[in-house]
This record gives structure tokens, C-alpha cells and sequence, in this order.
């Protein structure tokens, strides 16, 4: 499993993107861009409000990371290419991102060009040597198509996730996935994760428990879907085994609470229990 938030802090010419390519097939994540000023609130200059450019105030929070390139590099003043952890609050349903980054490489990189880009690109493909030649003439073949990855895309309200859908409503266009967060701390065996409404529809007739690569703009407070792929299948969890609390000393033998019955004698008569006295017949004098 993959850390969802995955974005650079500053530009590298080596990576020329903001939005990596997703490392693995079923890679969580959630993680987009978003052009506009940061406002710190006044009690905290870790919180505050991002103004987009087309007017819309986001809530948003600094992650350590990107404090201090704020602090040393960026005018407040101006716009920026943020680039942002996506999370809805499920009682609005509002949007408010974490900033982990800016995407500025011509500023923050004096070395970077915008032939820079184009470095992303794989070689392609070497061609595979040609079959021996057949006594029948052979059928005509298609050219071999090379390998492009998918251009990276930097505009303004792109957002990438990916992730479980769990919840799916036609009628609303309301979508709700699941995200897992890699834990940090390795001996931490419990999964975190957070879930992100969308809104849109899926082309699928089932879309639930399926995992799926979403591509999103953001409009207004509302994050909709553009592109969606299915991914496949999740395979249900293993269920954890319930730990017994009157299990002791390994032993498999379950103790209850319940006070047990005494069992009962042969005679009827309860073990223990002290035996009653035979009544004494005495026999009438006849002759008086």
C-alpha cells in the first residue's frame, strides 16, 4: 500500500511533473492542484483560507513541509499553483485541502526550462526482429504501437484519486470513496483512512467495491468526475479473530460466567448435601 498523499515540494527538471504517475496498479491516493493566495488566519499562520482565482474561499491548512518555503520563497501577495491533499467534511460535504506543495519549477528551480517536460517521456520500444520467411506469403501485420504514458497534467482544479468506491447514487451523482493512508509508524498493524464525496456517475452498473482511477476538476466547493476507470474487484478483508477475555494460560477451554448447576447424585440427592435422618417407628406395648 502507498502513501495517497504523494506530491513534491518543490520541482525536480528529473520528475517535471507535479502529479506523478501512480507507482502501482491499485496505488492509493488523492491529490490535486489548485491556483490561488493563501490567507493566514490571524491566530494561526498554519490555518487559513485559500482564495482561488475564480473566487471561491477553500479552508486549508499548511503541512510541516511547506512551511518553510512559504516563509522563504513565496509572496502571499501573488497566486500560486498549490498543489493540495483533497478532504470533505461529511456534514457540508464542503471542500478544504492541505497544502503540501507549489508547483512553480521556473522560479524555484532557476536551472529548469520548459523543454524540461518533455524529459518525462519514455524511449520507445525496440521493435521485435522479423519471423522467418514462410513458403506462403505471411498475413499482413499492424504497425506496432509504441508505449506513451499519459501526458501530466498540470492545470488549474485537476485532481487525481484513487481509491474503493463504497457508496454510488445515479440519482443524486453523489459518489463516495475510500482512500487508505500508509501508516508511518510500521508497527502500527490498524489501517487509517479517510473517505472523499464526489460528485458525478460512474459508467459501471456496480460500481460498489470496486477500485477505480478517477480524474476530477474542481468546480466550486465540489470536486466532479471527468474521466473514470474501473481497476477491478477488492477482495473483502479478512475478518479478525475476536480475542477471548476467559481464555487463560493458552489453554482452549472457555470459561462462562454462569454459576453451574450442582450435579445430581444417583440417589436424586445432591452431592454434599448431608443425608436426612430415618424417622424412628416405635413399636406399641400390646399387652398393656
Amino acid at each position: 500500500m502507498n502513501n495517497p498523499d504523494n506530491a513534491p515540494v518543490a520541482s525536480k527538471p528529473s520528475r517535471a511533473q507535479p502529479i506523478p504517475p501512480p507507482s502501482e496498479p491499485r496505488q492509493y491516493r488523492a491529490i490535486g492542484l489548485v491556483e490561488g493566495r493563501y490567507i493566514p488566519s490571524e491566530e494561526q499562520h498554519t490555518k487559513g483560507t485559500l482564495m482561488t482565482t475564480d473566487g471561491v474561499e477553500v479552508d486549508a491548512v499548511l503541512l510541516g513541509r511547506v512551511i518553510s518555503l512559504i516563509k522563504n520563497h513565496l509572496d502571499l501577495e501573488q497566486p500560486h499553483l498549490w498543489v493540495v491533499y483533497p478532504r470533505t467534511r461529511q456534514e457540508e460535504e464542503q471542500l478544504h485541502v492541505q497544502i503540501a506543495g507549489v508547483w512553480e519549477p521556473e522560479k524555484l528551480d532557476p536551472d529548469f526550462t520548459p523543454e524540461d517536460e518533455a524529459a518525462a517521456v519514455t524511449e520507445p520500444a525496440k521493435p521485435e526482429a522479423a519471423e522467418p520467411a514462410l513458403p506462403i506469403a505471411p498475413r499482413p501485420q499492424r504497425p506496432a504501437l509504441e508505449p506513451v504514458e499519459p501526458e501530466p497534467r498540470c492545470e488549474n482544479g485537476y485532481f487525481s484519486v484513487r481509491g474503493e468506491v463504497v457508496f454510488c447514487a445515479k440519482e443524486t451523482e453523489l459518489v463516495i470513496v475510500k482512500i487508505q493512508q500508509a501508516s508511518r509508524d510500521p508497527a502500527e498493524k490498524r489501517k487509517k483512512s479517510f473517505k472523499l464525496h464526489l460528485r458525478g456517475t460512474l459508467p459501471e452498473e456496480r460500481p460498489l467495491r470496486h477500485f477505480w482511477d478517477l480524474h476530477l476538476m474542481r468546480q466550486g466547493q465540489h470536486l466532479v468526475i471527468q474521466e473514470a476507470h474501473d481497476m477491478g474487484f477488492m477482495p473483502k478483508p479478512k475478518p479478525r479473530k475476536k480475542f477471548d477475555q476467559n481464555r487463560r494460560g493458552g489453554s482452549s477451554k472457555s470459561y462462562s460466567a454462569r454459576p453451574t448447576k450442582p450435579v445430581k447424585a444417583s440417589g436424586g440427592e445432591a452431592p454434599g448435601s448431608p443425608r436426612p435422618t430415618k424417622p424412628i417407628i416405635r413399636k406399641k406395648n400390646l399387652s398393656s
